[in-house]
């Protein structure tokens, strides 16, 4: 039995961070009974309703669906590749849209990196409350606005899985060895355009 833990997926960092940042990571095995409460539930959006926003515009929108839903089915059945295959035991797919329009005749220009921010929180909120979150970007996002009737300035822009750490030997096995792989960075040197 594989069951990977925070401190054997702790990143090997150049500079020491928090616990709850240097523990966070991506995974894809998750437990297919577990249920996150309700309080956490709200506690994790609370996190990311509370994030920076550019003039406090608030552009992040959230579609939470719970495992055995209809919309955690739908949200499902539009991701696209390896996400097809394992995100279906998380106990909670979460679609990040950004509300692009400021009003009838200006675009807000941040609000993607807003939601982003608040996806961030999100995640890092869930860290502590001891679940594990995987953002993707394999998805049909035309389907899951279609789906939930969205606008034209709602943009899906994320799926994001969240539940409890599963047992990675129940992956498939290139899956598995995605899960089990060593962390990996690229050096902060190679990161940093200008640094005077």
């Amino acid at each position: 039995m594989t069951l990977l833990t925070d401190t054997n997926r702790r990143a090997v960092t150049e500079s020491p961070l928090i616990d709850v940042l240097a523990e966070r990571w991506s995974p894809r095995s998750y437990d297919k009974t577990a249920v996150i409460d309700e309080a956490t539930l709200t506690t994790l959006l609370e996190a990311a309703r509370w994030a920076p926003s550019a003039s406090n515009m608030q552009p992040a929108r959230f579609i939470v669906a719970r495992r055995g839903t209809t919309s955690f089915a739908t949200i499902n059945d539009a991701l696209m590749g390896f996400n097809k295959t394992w995100a279906d035991t998380a106990s909670v797919l979460i679609v990040g849209v950004a509300k692009l329009s400021i009003d009838e005749t200006r675009e807000n220009p941040w609000a993607r990196y807003d939601l982003g921010q608040a996806v961030a929180h999100l995640t890092i909120q869930a860290q502590h409350e001891g679940l594990h979150t995987h953002q993707m970007g394999g998805f049909d996002g035309a389907a899951i606005a279609a789906a939930f009737d969205l606008t034209e300035d709602q943009a899906v822009v994320t799926v994001t899985a969240l539940g409890v750490l599963g047992n990675a030997d129940d992956l498939t096995p290139e899956l598995r060895e995605r899960e089990v792989a060593p962390r990996s960075r690229k050096p902060l040197t190679e990161l940093l355009l200008v640094n005077d």
